[in-house]
Order: structure tokens, then C-alpha cells, then sequence
């Protein structure tokens, strides 16, 4: 079983995802008029928000005391979801001074894990769910299968008023995506 510590950082040797061009379609999309419910009880259209946000998708978030589904870490860009919210989370009040109106998580998981997950890695933002994948399947977005269990695969979105303007696919390391985020809007966002 794994415990908090070992989510929060990166294991070395993790294999680097490629750009297998699944995710080349997005920009110019229109986000889908579809209802999420967030760790905070919020219910989100992504589609009808003002202004830009940073959609992180991502397969899943770990839970302290149960083991990752198994190969986890042989599955070019699956492992680093804890530490990517950590980078979120660190880097959110610069993303908003940088012109993100709201940054978001986006994964499978239940709202009740998510909550947990936010509350547990001190999130200011809220955790997604997209269980039934009806998001996804909007978007045509990138998924994979571990242990028989379909999953997300990891993407960042930037949209403005619904439209996609930027995607970062693949997304890797993930512990420093946040960064590349930042950069992006500190350079294409006029605040």
C-alpha cells in the first residue's frame, strides 16, 4: 500500500508520454454545454464561463492506503496527479494574477474522492467529475484503460468564453506543468 508521501512526488524513470496527435483536434472547439459537479458541491458549464480557464485533465488522484491500479507506472503519463494539483495549487494566485479567471481539475473520479482529495492536498480550486465521460466524449479527448478501468488522459485546456485557445498534450513531467501554464498565459493573456 502506498501512504501520502509516496503520491506527492515524482518515482525517476517514469516513461515519457508522445504526442500521439489525439488531442490536435481541440483548438478552436467549443467547450460542451455539460454540467460537472465540483469537490465544493458546485455545479460548473465550463462552456458559460467568462473569461479564461485552465482545465487540467487528469487520470487520477491517489488515495493513501490504496494501491495504484498495477503497471500505473509503465503507462507513458498516467503517474503525477498528486503532484500536479500540489503545482496548481502553488502557482494558483500567479495563474489568476496572469489572467486565468478559474482554474479546475477534470478526472473520473467520484465527487466523494475528489472532495477528499481537495480537502486532503489544500486545493483553492475545485476537482471535477467527469464519471460518466460525457465531457470527454464531447471533446473527442484522449482516454486509456488500466486494471479494466477507463481513465482520462493528462491535457490542459486554456479557454476563453468557451472557445479552446491552447492545449498542452502531452503534459509531462507533470510536477511542472503548472509552470508551463504559467509561462503560457504570462505570454498570450493581455491582464
Amino acid at each position: 500500500m502506498l501512504d501520502v508521501a509516496s503520491f506527492e512526488n515524482l518515482p525517476t524513470g517514469l516513461p515519457v508520454p508522445t504526442d500521439d496527435g489525439r488531442a490536435a483536434h481541440l483548438v478552436g472547439s467549443r467547450l460542451p454545454h455539460i454540467e460537472l459537479l465540483g469537490s465544493s458541491g458546485r455545479q460548473w458549464d465550463l462552456a458559460g464561463v467568462a473569461g479564461t480557464v485552465v482545465i487540467y485533465v487528469y487520470p487520477m488522484t491517489g488515495t493513501p492506503g490504496v494501491a495504484l491500479p498495477s503497471g500505473w507506472d509503465s503507462i507513458p503519463g498516467a503517474r503525477g496527479c498528486t503532484p500536479e494539483a500540489c503545482g496548481f495549487r502553488d502557482h494558483y494566485s500567479d495563474l489568476l494574477a496572469a489572467g486565468a479567471s478559474v482554474v479546475v481539475g477534470v478526472s473520473s473520479q467520484s465527487t466523494e474522492h475528489q472532495r477528499e482529495a481537495a480537502e486532503r492536498l489544500h486545493l483553492p480550486f475545485d476537482l471535477l467529475s467527469d464519471h460518466t465521460f460525457e465531457w470527454a466524449a464531447a471533446l473527442n479527448l484522449p482516454t486509456f484503460t488500466a486494471d479494466g478501468v477507463r481513465f482520462h488522459s493528462r491535457l490542459t485546456l486554456i479557454a476563453t468564453t468557451g472557445t479552446i485557445e491552447h492545449v498542452f498534450y502531452p503534459v509531462f513531467p507533470p510536477d511542472t506543468h503548472a509552470d508551463q501554464v504559467l509561462a503560457w498565459l504570462g505570454q498570450n493573456m493581455v491582464t
